[in-house]
């Protein structure tokens, strides 16, 4: 039976300079697009041969502006691509046209050796060896297959006991490494007892997973491991069937069939030009394809990306009318969590989600309070104004129409959104609030003539007392407020989805 590596999996911050690496520089092809299998609001890619053949695959977990992880005990810390010989020079070359640092060549362990780093700060090397591809890239110099994966053990011993599980099998020792091969590739574990471990984050290894003849040499491994601490059962991951182990140093091993592979739903033209959602999930199919990052393919048309002072999410329709949909998440969400409201009050419009940039207990919000109904006036301020610039620059930035802007705001969010309004006024001129409350002391009444609002409140909602504060305040400015109470705590509901619908398109 074919042993060896099957695939490698990544965690990456940022999508678009992930495919631009991957499928750009390095020339790999984007075979799959799909919601992640346990989670679907994590977009999941995977890079491969010509025909996402098994042993040239590299898929990242994408987590878009996460927070890095940590290399370490545990951890694949290393992923070589083979590459012919011949061209390695070519390689030297491309990388410092791209401005890609790159070390080498030198030869380790008899071969000679690239090594770059992704932009998530991943070690990627490019080795001069004589593998073939199953289906090769049109490009002759691209990588052909995985070559080998480094392991940090703090117990070497055991870790390749325990990958010779997988069909791997001692050739060598040099120093700290002991290299291990399959049928297809190599395995270097390097002892490294004493190294700090590793954490789970963006710019990680994830798992490697080796290869599985079958299902039924599947159900003999969870057999052969049914013992073993942290075995799961076997997963349905549409593609190929697997399940997962962590070696007794603690990496994440998968062990994954062949089969069916990636064409099991497209067709070999087309792989990976379309978002696939998960089995289970098609009932969400319109909110995940709103809320997972979009990205352009490299030579296609791409919108820019602005470094911006707030975390964002742009997201452009299959055919935008030029309207435009600024989103402020509540406590504890993200640039996502009103995409999918957002996209069925209007189906056209360019959706710009952002993120807050304070925290409470892991939780974001956009500004510091003191306990749930005193806020930090100053940090109000402070946030207003950075958020009042965020407005100009992406304005300017993504070329947005001003005058077909409206803000859309939940709880923390929309309390954000009714301090700019009295603060910074001209930064909003329409604005949907939902679920608000006067955050302000000692408000400014500036003049809000020509200010559109709606603003709705749950008739339950324990907040719903601090309301009539902002109502009066907003009247009292001259605002256009439609507000309105409807059934409901806190939460949102359709009726807020009906309402805010009517009155957008009442505006539009």
């Amino acid at each position: 039976m074919t042993t060896g590596i099957h695939h490698v999996t990544a965690i990456t911050r940022n999508v678009q300079r992930n495919v631009d690496f991957y499928a750009g520089f390095l020339g790999l092809r984007l075979v799959k697009q799909t919601g992640g299998f346990e989670d679907a609001e994590q977009l999941h890619l995977i890079y491969g041969d010509n025909l996402g053949s098994p042993g040239s695959l590299i898929t990242f977990l994408v987590w878009q502006d996460g927070a890095p992880g940590r290399a370490g005990l545990g951890q694949v810390s290393e992923i070589a691509f083979a590459v012919p010989p011949d061209r390695i020079g070519d390689w030297v070359q491309r990388s410092m046209t791209a401005g890609i640092a790159v070390s080498g060549p030198r030869h380790e362990m008899g071969q000679t050796v690239l090594r770059l780093r992704d932009p998530d700060g991943l070690v990627v090397k490019l080795i001069g060896a004589d593998m073939g591809a199953d289906a090769p890239l049109q490009d002759p110099a691209a990588p052909r297959r995985i070559h080998s994966v480094t392991i940090l053990s703090g117990d070497a011993e055991a870790t390749a006991s325990f990958a010779a599980r997988f069909g791997y099998a001692e050739t060598l020792r040099d120093g700290p490494f002991i290299r291990m091969a399959s049928d297809t590739d190599l395995l270097d574990i390097r002892h490294s007892a004493g190294f700090v471990n590793g954490a789970q984050g963006t710019g990680v290894f994830d798992h490697v997973a080796f290869r599985a003849a079958s299902p039924e040499d599947l159900r003999q491994m969870r057999l052969a491991l049914r013992d073993h601490e942290g075995i799961t059962n076997v997963h349905d991951r549409k593609y190929f069937l697997s399940l997962y182990v962590r070696e007794p140093a603690g990496t994440l091993f998968e062990y994954a069939t062949d089969a069916p592979g990636v064409t099991v739903d497209e067709d070999a033209a087309h792989l990976g030009e379309t978002l696939m959602i998960p089995p289970g999930d098609e009932d969400r199919a319109h909110d995940l394809r709103l809320m997972l990052p979009q990205f352009a393919l490299p030579g296609k048309e791409r919108p820019p990306m602005r470094d911006l002072p707030f975390i964002h999410r742009l997201h452009t329709p299959a055919r935008p009318d030029g309207s435009v949909l600024m989103l402020l998440h509540g406590t504890g969400g993200d640039e996502t969590d009103l995409m999918p409201l957002a996209g069925r009050l209007a189906p056209r419009a360019t959706l710009l989600g952002l993120r807050g940039r304070s925290t409470e207990e892991g939780m974001n919000r956009w500004f510091r309070r003191f306990d749930a109904v005193t806020y930090d006036q100053d940090d109000i301020r402070a946030e207003a104004e950075a958020f009042s610039a965020f407005v100009d620059n992406a304005v300017r930035g993504y070329g947005l129409d001003r005058d077909r802007l409206t803000f859309l705001g939940y709880s923390n969010g929309a309390n954000l959104l009714a301090a700019v309004l009295r603060l910074h006024p001209g930064t909003v001129h329409r604005a949907i609030l939902l679920r608000a409350v006067e955050a302000l002391e000692n408000p400014p009444q500036p003049d809000l003539g020509g200010v559109n609002v709606l603003m709705l409140t749950g008739t339950s909602d324990p907040f719903a007392g601090m309301a009539s504060a902002l109502e009066n305040a907003l009247k009292a400015g001259g605002a256009d407020l439609d507000a309105r109470q409807i059934e409901a705590g806190h939460e949102l509901t359709q009726k807020d989805a009906d309402l805010a619908a009517e009155w957008l398109a009442a505006r539009s």
